[in-house]
C-alpha cells in the first residue's frame, strides 16, 4: 500500500464504516474514559449548564446538543443535570421519575458516528453523524441552542505537514499499515496560507498541524445554530505555545500508543484554540473556579451529622478538583461563541 496523506489515512483509521476505531464494537470507552464519564461527568454537565445561565441569565435553552457524544455519556448526565441546573420555575427538563412538567420540555440531542446505543434514556434524541468534520443534515436552524463539542475537534483530521532540510513545508505522508512516515509534496496554497498565519515552521524538522479542517469545521457547528451559545472544549495550545514537534499522538487500551492509522487506535492532534471563531477562550481550569467549582473539601464536621452526605460531597470536591488539575483535564480549553439572539448581530 503506498504512503497517503495523514489526514487521509487518519480519517479512514477513525471513520471508515466496518473498521474505523470510533465505529468498532465497544468503541472508545473499551479503551479509555474522559472527563465525560462517572462523577466528573456530571460536575461537567452543571459548569456547562451554568454558562450558559451565565451567557441568557434568567432563560433555559431550548435544546442542548452534544456533538461527538461517544456513547452519550455527557448527553445523560446533561438530561441528569437539567432539573437541578436551573431554578424552579415554569420552565425546566423533565426530571428522572417525573412524568411531566410545567412548561416546555429542555430537548437533548447527542451526535455521533454510530447508532443509538442499547439503554441511551429515551429521552435522549440520538443523530447519527457522517464522521469528522461533517454534521448530519438533520442538525441545523436550532434555536436558544446550547451546543457542545466535547473533545470532538481533536479528532477532526487535519493535514500534518514538516518543514525539510531546504526550509519548504512539505505536506506528511504515512504508511496505513505501518505508521511510517514519508515526506509529500509542498503544501496547498490554502493550508499553506493558514500555516503562515497561525503555525509558521521554520526549521528544518518543525511539524504542523494545519488547523484549517477544524476552524471550517467549527464554522460548520456555528451555522447550525440560529441562536444560543456553542461551546469547544479541547485540549490545544494558542500561537505563543505551538509545539515544535507537533502533538499527533494515539492512545489504546488505557494508554498513549505510537499513532499507526489502521482503525486499532484513536489518532489525535491538539487544537489551535485562538484560530476558532469565538468570542471567549478559557482554560477550564479557570473558566470553573468562575463558574463557583472550587473543588474545596466540606466541613469535616459534617461526617459526624451526616456521614453519607459528607461522603457525597467530598466525592463531588474530588471531581471538581480533578476537572481543575493542572497536567491533566484543568489544562483544556474552552471556546465560546454566542450566535444570534436580540442582543448579538
Amino acid at each position: 500500500m503506498d504512503p497517503v496523506p495523514w489526514r487521509e489515512a487518519w480519517h479512514d483509521a477513525l471513520y471508515a464504516a466496518g473498521r474505523g476505531f470510533y465505529v468498532a464494537a465497544g468503541g472508545p470507552a473499551a479503551h479509555f474514559t474522559t472527563a465525560t464519564h462517572g462523577v466528573t461527568g456530571r460536575v461537567l454537565a452543571e459548569a456547562l449548564l451554568r454558562l450558559w445561565q451565565v451567557q441568557h441569565p434568567g432563560t433555559l435553552p431550548s435544546v442542548v446538543v452534544d456533538v461527538g457524544a461517544g456513547r452519550g455519556e455527557l448527553a445523560t448526565h446533561l438530561l441528569a443535570a437539567l432539573p437541578e441546573s436551573f431554578p424552579t420555575g415554569s420552565r425546566y427538563a423533565v426530571a428522572p421519575g417525573r412524568e411531566e412538567a410545567p412548561g416546555p420540555v429542555v430537548r437533548v440531542v447527542a451526535v455521533d458516528v454510530v447508532d443509538r446505543p442499547d439503554g441511551l434514556d429515551p429521552r435522549i434524541e440520538w443523530l447519527r453523524s457522517p464522521g469528522g468534520p461533517d454534521l448530519p443534515a438533520g442538525l441545523n436552524g436550532l434555536e436558544e441552542a446550547l451546543v457542545i463539542a466535547h473533545e470532538w475537534l481533536d479528532v477532526v483530521p487535519c493535514t500534518v505537514a514538516e518543514v525539510d532540510a531546504s526550509g519548504l513545508l512539505r505536506e506528511v505522508h504515512v504508511d496505513p499499515r505501518t505508521g511510517e512516515e514519508s515526506p509529500g509534496p509542498a503544501l496547498g496554497e490554502a493550508d499553506a496560507r493558514w500555516a503562515r498565519d497561525h503555525w509558521p515552521g521554520t526549521a528544518p524538522g518543525d511539524r504542523v498541524e494545519v488547523g484549517l479542517t477544524r476552524d471550517r469545521a467549527w464554522s460548520g457547528l456555528l451555522a447550525t445554530v440560529a441562536s444560543g451559545t456553542v461551546v469547544a472544549v479541547d485540549y490545544g495550545h494558542t500561537r505563543t505555545e505551538r509545539p515544535h514537534e507537533g502533538t499527533l499522538t494515539a492512545y489504546a487500551r488505557g494508554g498513549v500508543t505510537h499513532p499507526v492509522p489502521d482503525g486499532s487506535c484513536d489518532v489525535t492532534a491538539h487544537v489551535a484554540m485562538d484560530t476558532l471563531d469565538a468570542d471567549e477562550l478559557h482554560r477550564q481550569r479557570d473558566l470553573l473556579r468562575s463558574l463557583g467549582f472550587t473543588g474545596a473539601r466540606p466541613d469535616h464536621a459534617l461526617a459526624r451529622t451526616d456521614p453519607l452526605g459528607y461522603l457525597r460531597a467530598l466525592e463531588r470536591a474530588g471531581a471538581e478538583a480533578e476537572l481543575a488539575r493542572r497536567g491533566g483535564f484543568g489544562d483544556f480549553w474552552w471556546a465560546v461563541k454566542r450566535v444570534g439572539g436580540p442582543d448579538v448581530p
